[in-house]
């Protein structure tokens, strides 16, 4: 579904990636770890057109979206839960949800993220400014649903939220995989994403170091405290 080839991507006279390649499938939980600095959110970043590539190929569905505006890029069905959440603050949970939603015949709806996410229910009508950090997690999920999008990218899933609720993120998105809904996320849980996922790819100064399932990355805690330190 999902192919970045060798791409290479600066900031001004900062270069980050360095020949980063990665692919997800349709239907697949695919991750992206390393530590911090590495080019985690760079690859993001360059998947969604925020920051262009200057080098490699990017294909969705086989066709290459390099050069392509972010716009462009979710349109073609790339949705995206970014770093920070990045909700509108000073619209409703309603309104956020609704604002960017692209229909899909027996895709999501407002009922049915609200259902997936009843925490929500109450807060409907308030602003977004509102929210608790995991609320405005899941309204961030929720919003990048009702795009009906074929692949759900998240960076940073979990990062700074209660044991209780990244436990609510984790069963979310193994219900959205048992779904066929196909996924690339990046966080720093590795217990829980060893559980969902079913590829692992890791970055170590913008190239990929290291690939390859759960059952594999068990095995070599060398590659847990070398690349991961864990």
């Amino acid at each position: 579904m999902l192919q970045v080839e060798g791409i290479e991507t600066s900031y001004g006279a900062s270069q980050v990636l360095f020949g980063m390649s990665l692919e997800v499938n349709a239907g697949e939980v695919v991750t992206l770890m390393g530590r911090n600095g590495m080019g985690k959110t760079t690859t993001v970043r360059s998947i969604m057109g925020m920051v262009p590539p200057h080098g490699g190929d990017i294909r969705f569905e086989d066709i290459s979206i390099l050069g392509r505006t972010s716009y462009r890029i979710a349109q073609a069905g790339i949705g995206l839960v970014p770093e920070g959440r990045q909700i509108f603050p000073n619209l409703t949970v309603r309104e956020n949800l609704v604002a960017t939603a692209r229909g899909s015949e027996g895709g999501w709806t407002l009922d049915r993220v609200l259902e997936r996410f009843p925490a929500l229910v109450p807060r409907i009508d308030g602003m977004g400014n509102e929210l608790s950090g995991g609320e405005q997690q899941m309204l961030a999920i929720g919003r990048a649903l009702m795009t009906n999008p074929k692949l759900l990218i998240l960076d940073e899933a979990t990062e700074g939220l209660a044991p209780q609720i990244r436990a609510e993120i984790w069963q979310c998105l193994a219900d959205l995989k048992s779904e066929g809904q196909s996924i690339l996320v990046i966080d720093k849980n590795l217990s829980a994403l060893m559980k969902i996922a079913d590829r692992h790819f890791i970055i170590e100064k913008g190239v990929c170091v290291w690939s390859g399932n759960s059952t594999e990355l068990d095995a070599n805690p060398g590659i847990h405290e070398r690349y991961l330190g864990v």
